[in-house]
């Protein structure tokens, strides 16, 4: 095991930047940065501050806020806390999510990985002796873990069955210390027999940067408060400006690394590389994890999505992605891509009413991929075609547009549906049920003002609250409310 490194006063005094008297000493072991409280990113120095005393590290990373920390914190401070499962696809930002989160609000992190450590994958096989699972974090991590003030991080848990069930017992009888999981095939995992203790830990899912994490990325926190007091008439001057930030997240996405290198180099060309090897590494993720029976079927609907959704109707059909195909000849397929979280399916309803979930029309559904920015390294759209318009850009830029609002509303805890009348002459994008209340959403890529489908919706079923988004400003009339794309994300 790799002894911790040392980092003091002398070895940053070089640095005239630095202006604190006294350093006090601060250890990195395996990447993890331990003692630290809050952090921000100047120049290519990190300074960490603990009351007036201040701290460095050297970093390549900018530091992105992630909303779902402030539910780590909630999860940190309860009494009740039980062991935290984070899920997510592959790359989302699970693992530096859950080390930043422990480097600032604790003061150790032990951090364990069972798709590299063999040792602690045969530990946790053997029994769930919680003492001596914590006798052996502690071993290989070298952190003396204290209940209150260490962080435990189990990631790639779905490697290691015993380590999954071993959350029951640490629920059971070790309550007082703080234990985080992740795993970016945890879902697969627990759909191929694996005992996992129900009722014993907590969820919570954590997706692609949203819009409003990618202007706060961007620098544009006050823009982004703007956006959320929701004052349409001080936020009409900063359209513009956000039109083109909004652009530039259709390219980007919201994978943090694809981020992280835009802020860095604004490089569109190399956007574009670490995209394909991301899509390039799920395709690997195919082989490697799905059942072989299945591998070529999850292939054909992975690579059939955007030609589905370039439908003017976006409705999944089988039929599409080989003739006489069924849902029974790809139900296993579609249901191994959802549980990896690498799709979004977005069923149908028959009837627009409380509870949507009743009316649930399981045979009509549409499917989206987890990151916008992936759909357009999927089809090869250029950057130019996107941040500048093309006449023969039109038909995907309305799915390029649904799949965004589909991402802000998933980001948003929402669980959107989507209604189609029976005779198929309307269709409502979204339907979205936030307070006991059904709100439709319908989607234009442009400045379109029209709403034909959405009108046939409310005359049917009397709707009070009815949303257009667009590109055009915020405007309310008496049947409907147009809130431009860019605020989609300020919807509660």
């Amino acid at each position: 095991m790799n002894s911790p490194t040392r980092w003091n006063k002398e070895a940053f005094s070089g640095h005239s930047s630095l202006s604190s008297d006294s350093f006090p000493t601060i250890f990195i072991h395996k990447n993890v940065v331990f003692n630290i409280f809050s952090f921000e990113k100047v120049l290519s120095i990190t300074f960490f501050r603990l009351k007036k005393c201040n701290f460095a590290i050297s970093t390549n990373h900018i530091f992105m806020k992630r909303k779902l920390t402030k539910s780590l914190i909630k999860w940190r401070n309860s009494p009740k806390r039980k062991p935290l499962v984070i899920r997510g696809a592959r790359q989302v930002g699970k693992t530096w999510l859950m080390k930043s989160f422990g480097a600032k609000h604790y003061q150790q992190v032990a951090y364990i990985n069972f798709e590299s450590s063999q040792t602690m994958k045969q530990v946790f096989e053997q029994d769930f002796d919680t003492d001596r699972l914590l006798m052996a974090i502690q071993i290989e991590t070298g952190i003396k873990i204290d209940p209150e003030n260490t962080l435990v991080i189990l990631d790639e848990i779905q490697e290691s069955k015993g380590a999954l069930t071993s959350l029951k017992y640490f629920q059971e009888n070790a309550a007082e210390y703080h234990i985080m999981a992740a795993g970016s095939l945890l879902g697969v995992a627990l759909h191929e027999g694996t005992s996992f203790p129900v009722g014993k830990v907590e969820f919570l899912d954590l997706y692609p940067l949203d819009f409003e994490e990618f202007l706060e990325a961007n620098g544009e926190e006050v823009l982004n408060n703007l956006l959320l007091s929701r004052d349409w008439d001080m936020i009409k001057p900063f359209s513009q400006k956000l039109k083109g930030l909004l652009k530039q997240y259709y390219f980007i996405g919201g994978m943090p690394e694809v981020v992280q290198l835009f802020l860095e180099t604004q490089d569109f060309e190399a956007v574009r590389s670490v995209q394909v090897r991301i899509l390039d590494a799920y395709q690997q993720d195919f082989s490697k994890h799905a059942p072989f029976e299945i591998v070529p079927r999850i292939r054909m609907v992975w690579n059939a999505i955007p030609s589905q959704l370039s439908k003017e109707n976006r409705k999944f059909i089988y039929g599409q992605i080989k003739k006489g195909a069924r849902a029974k000849d790809f139900e296993m397929a579609l249901a191994w891509l959802t549980d990896c979280g690498l799709v979004h399916q977005v069923n149908r309803v028959s009837k627009a009413a409380i509870p949507l979930k009743a009316y649930e029309d399981f045979g009509a559904f549409k499917l989206f991929l987890l990151d916008i920015g992936l759909l357009g390294a999927m089809v090869e759209i250029d950057a130019i075609t996107i941040l500048e318009g093309n006449q023969l850009f039109t038909e995907f830029k309305g799915a390029i547009t649904e799949q965004f609002v589909l991402q802000q509303l998933i980001a948003s805890s929402f669980r959107p549906y989507y209604w189609s009348a029976d005779n198929a002459t309307a269709e409502i994008d979204f339907l979205i049920h936030p307070q006991g209340k059904i709100i439709p959403i319908e989607v234009k890529a442009e400045e379109n003002l029209k709403a034909k489908s959405l009108k046939v919706f409310v005359e049917k079923y009397k709707t009070e609250t009815n949303i257009r988004t667009s590109l055009s400003d915020y405007r309310k009339e008496d049947w409907l409310i147009n809130i431009p794309l860019y605020a989609i994300h300020t919807i509660r």
